[in-house]
């Protein structure tokens, strides 16, 4: 079951954005460039902070915190609408580009933050593209382990955290990155919850999310899930 949009500022969200029927939305390099320059302009203009991302050949994933609520919303219909002429101009194309609205799962910082790093900057390795992340160049991936300029990435609080300057951040993360390289557990949950626009979290977490919406974000019957997070 999809979940109301869930739009609640200060909250990271993992975005997904595919193209029409999974088909390709990336042709050349410069698809790429123009793609970020697009999503540069829309979240300095509607106030998100982006955390990580990777673009793939059919699809986008991003890592975001809003400002505001609602400003996902307006980033992805800006960069989507932008990007969509530009590839129909170039391209002689006409119909859609984008397989319909995007997805999204809000993330618990706390729990969930670097999983869904890895689960994002891993997507070129899992998809057999590269062997090591590094090697994909349009992803953060290197911003996060070389502390290479990437003038898209905020860091995200607790990537500041892991250090008191950029090379002993980035030591750690390529630390946490090389140590826990993906969870299974994790990586099926991020896929589930983001589908169906649902939470990543702990139940403590579903708790808070639940209390500032309102409504339930938790899937099933009505009533706390058994058992401890």
């Amino acid at each position: 079951m999809r979940l109301p949009r869930i739009n609640l500022a200060g909250v990271p969200q993992h975005v997904i954005q595919r193209g029409n029927n999974r088909s390709v939305c990336f042709f050349e390099e410069a698809d790429y460039e123009f793609y970020l320059k697009c999503l540069r302009k829309a979240v300095a203009k509607y106030k998100c902070a982006v955390h990580a991302y990777v673009l793939m050949t059919n699809h986008v994933h991003l890592l975001l915190t809003p400002a505001e609520a609602g400003s996902v919303a307006r980033v992805m219909q800006s960069v989507g609408r932008s990007y969509a002429g530009y590839i129909n101009a170039v391209y002689k194309r006409t119909g859609t580009l984008w397989e319909g609205r995007y997805k999204a799962g809000l993330i618990d910082s706390e729990r969930y933050l670097f999983s869904c790093y890895r689960y994002i900057e891993l997507n070129p390795v899992r998809a057999g593209i590269v062997q090591s992340a590094e090697d994909y160049p349009w992803s953060s991936h290197a911003a996060h382990i070389k502390g290479l300029p990437d003038g898209l990435i905020v860091d995200h609080p607790l990537y500041t955290a892991l250090g008191k300057d950029v090379a002993e951040r980035t030591r750690s993360y390529l630390s946490i990155f090389s140590d826990r390289i993906e969870d299974a557990a994790d990586v099926k949950l991020i896929r589930s919850e983001t589908s169906r626009g649902g939470v990543v979290g702990s139940e403590t977490f579903k708790d808070q999310i639940e209390a500032a919406l309102a409504r339930r974000v938790r899937p099933g019957k009505a009533g706390r899930p058994k058992g401890n997070d």
